[in-house]
């Protein structure tokens, strides 16, 4: 290959493998600068996710100020005000995946989300590299979600059938939800 030419070049010959892209026409690359950009649209739900996630927080938080309330003005029997902490743990468990969610929609369609100076702000637990990388966190706080709701229902039991029973169907969707990260399509790196 001559000095001056670059692969593609007049002068060059392209690197082996390699397949010079033919010419797009004009419409091709307009379609394809608005389909890049459509990745956009995923900033609706992000936005979204956060409000959502904020409202879980605020709501879990107007929850325990209450909680802690009743606690102080009758705090005796302790059983039936433990329910009310449960809910304050599921809010904020529930919080929390929201706003996991968000992270990742962005970090995979947006951008990586990085700290001034070139740190990272964001743990390496919460760097998503695909949709599987999400599919997993979500999918494990939901779990952590149902665990907290049994044990709610297990704390405010009126029936022990009924507890039986709420916890036979957890324990199928946690079972399931586990067979489908575990079998669903999750790429073995």
């Amino acid at each position: 290959m001559p000095e001056n030419s670059t692969p593609g070049s007049p002068g060059g010959d392209p690197p082996i493998g390699w397949i010079r892209p033919a010419p797009a026409s004009r419409g091709e690359a307009v379609f394809e600068h608005l389909l890049t950009r459509s990745r956009f649209l995923v900033l609706i739900p992000v936005v979204v996710l956060v409000v959502a996630a904020l409202g879980a927080f605020v709501y879990g938080a107007a929850v325990f100020v209450d909680g802690a309330r009743r606690v102080v003005d009758h705090p005796f029997p302790v059983g039936q005000k433990i329910g009310v902490f449960l809910v304050d743990v599921d809010l904020f468990l529930i919080g929390t995946t929201l706003l996991i969610a968000a992270i990742g929609f962005y970090e995979l369609f947006i951008s990586r989300v990085e700290g001034g100076g070139g740190t990272r702000e964001l743990p390496s637990w919460l760097e998503m590299r695909d949709l599987n990388d999400l599919k997993v966190r979500i999918v494990g706080m939901l779990v952590l979600v149902a665990a907290v709701t049994f044990v709610q229902a297990v704390i405010d039991f009126r029936d022990a059938r009924s507890v039986l029973e709420s916890g036979a169907g957890i324990a199928v969707f946690i079972v399931a939800l586990t067979v489908y990260i575990r079998f669903g399509g999750h790429s073995n790196r």
